[in-house]
């Protein structure tokens, strides 16, 4: 009986330890903001847009690489996190800012991810092949691979989200420009009294 408190009190003070052991922090979710509405009143019709991507990509993490000291390694931040897979917040933010299209847009998402420079100065990179297609026969309209780049204001995680807001912006801006220049562009737009406002 007297080795009972003996053997209790390192129990007690293990059990004790565990309850004041700081909580690991959850990594801070981000997504590219609000997309602005560009939806016209009387119109529902949502563009039929398709987002692929490579597999790495289909994953949460912020992607950066040291150019300047590890070029082929990547790395991912541990406290800042997207809620979603790129690809995926991609085609929901193309969808969600844009007006009906009379096309099929098929996206192949290549690089998304930041690239330091040196230590105090980054950029984000966004490289993605287009494909637009007719919705009645399915024809092909057009392809076009454009590559985008933002410097970061901070060479840091809020940076980099900060700078990939602004490259899908970007991105909707070229593709609109690039999908009035197509062959049938003016065609389709006066049959239907559509804008395309991708």
């Amino acid at each position: 009986m007297k080795y009972s408190g003996v053997l209790l009190l390192p129990i007690i003070m293990i059990s004790a330890g565990c309850g004041i052991a700081p909580k690991q922090p959850q990594p801070a979710l981000h997504d590219f903001g609000v997309p602005y509405s560009r939806h016209e009143s009387g119109q529902s019709a949502k563009p039929a847009v398709k987002i692929t991507a490579p597999k790495w990509l289909w994953d949460n993490r912020i992607r950066y690489r040291l150019l300047y000291a590890a070029p082929t390694q990547v790395r991912f931040y541990a406290l800042d996190r997207w809620i979603a897979a790129p690809p995926e917040l991609l085609e929901q933010q193309l969808i969600g800012g844009t007006t009906s299209l009379d096309y099929l847009l098929n996206i192949r998402l290549l690089d998304f991810e930041q690239q330091f420079e040196s230590s105090d100065r980054a950029r984000a990179i966004m490289r993605f092949y287009l494909e637009a297609y007719s919705p009645d026969d399915k024809r092909l309209l057009g392809a076009q691979e454009f590559r985008l780049e933002q410097a970061t204001q901070t060479a840091d995680a809020p940076g980099a989200v900060t700078a990939f807001a602004e490259l899908v912006q970007q991105a909707e801006d070229k593709i609109q420009a690039w999908l009035a220049k197509l062959p049938d562009a003016a065609k389709r737009n006066g049959r239907n009294n559509v804008s395309s406002a991708l």
